[in-house]
């Protein structure tokens, strides 16, 4: 079975250090320094869900519930997700159950005849349409990962020729572009995503990254404000919102981010990176307003001066 380590899990999934340690003390998912294809499925559903905005607490009690009530070993994986609210329902054998008050729900789709892979916005990869897009997938997956950068260019270019709306190979396929410094493909794929699913809020993050590359700040910043639109509490999206106001001058708007950004994570070095530009915004704000303190402002024209009586 194929092994991937640490660094393969931040690259292939687009998530940062901070956001996997998090998962981890939040108990999400086991501490550990090698992962498996199925670990990658489960990490994949940890992150559309938090990009739903779905407590990482809600997150853990329904699982811990639905192994109890299911038997399950890996609800996330064995079961479809469903968000009811900021709660988590699962779909299993027929049934849709709340494993947390033990109860089954009424599953309007089914009874409406709607079919919905998964409840979370983001689109699952690793259930593509088609078994041989699935496979073609997983040999891109690690093609990447074996260093093969182009064959995997190749396979995932395939991919969107079958299916040109799989969004997940577009994001893996800029990805790759990306880092190739092709920023103009990347944008091209990352905007196709967006079109693709319009809530996808990665592809938003994605498209704001390369649009800072490119010095596209007004883009990228609108890119960001999209992500953080459909997920309040993304806090990578605020940390680079946060860093493309400060290079556009605008210190307010930057230090509404990084505060918005020490709310949601508040340990490691971008953590303390975020809180010494706070510290250094907000001495800039009193030392413009002790300025402003200061100094005499005469009265202005068609105002009435001081007079002793």
């Amino acid at each position: 079975m194929t092994s991937y380590s640490r660094q393969d899990v931040l690259r292939i999934l687009q998530i940062s250090s901070r956001q996997l340690q998090g998962w981890e003390r939040a108990g999400l998912i086991p501490q550990q320094q090698s992962y498996t294809f199925q670990d990658l499925g489960q990490l994949r559903t940890l992150r559309a869900l938090r990009a739903e905005d779905i407590p990482s607490a809600s997150i853990r009690d329904s699982i811990l519930a639905m192994k109890a009530v299911g038997g399950m070993a890996n609800p996330l994986l064995e079961a479809c997700v469903v968000c009811t609210g900021t709660r988590l329902a699962f779909r299993h054998r027929g049934a849709m159950v709340d494993p947390i008050r033990r109860q089954l729900l009424f599953d309007f789709d089914r009874a409406q005849g709607v079919e919905r892979p998964s409840a979370v916005s983001e689109p699952a990869p690793l259930r593509p349409p088609g078994q041989a897009i699935h496979e073609r997938f997983l040999v891109a997956v690690q093609a990447e990962e074996s260093g093969e950068k182009q064959r995997a260019v190749e396979l995932y270019e395939q991919i969107l020729e079958i299916d040109p709306g799989n969004a997940a190979a577009c994001i893996n396929l800029g990805t790759l572009y990306f880092h190739q410094r092709q920023y103009g493909r990347a944008e091209e794929l990352y905007r196709r995503a967006t079109i693709v699913d319009p809530s996808y809020v990665l592809a938003y993050f994605d498209l704001g990254n390369v649009l800072d590359e490119l010095d596209r700040l007004d883009e990228s910043i609108a890119a960001y404000r999209k992500a953080i639109a459909f997920s309040p509490r993304y806090a990578d999206a605020h940390y680079n919102l946060a860093l493309a106001y400060e290079r556009k001058g605008l210190h307010r708007p930057a230090l509404r981010h990084w505060q918005a950004y020490i709310k949601i994570d508040n340990r490691g070095p971008w953590a303390d990176h975020a809180r010494g530009q706070i510290g250094k915004l907000l001495s800039r704000e009193k030392l413009t307003i002790a300025c402003r303190a200061d100094r005499f402002i005469p009265p202005g024209k068609g105002m009435a001066a001081l007079r002793q009586i």
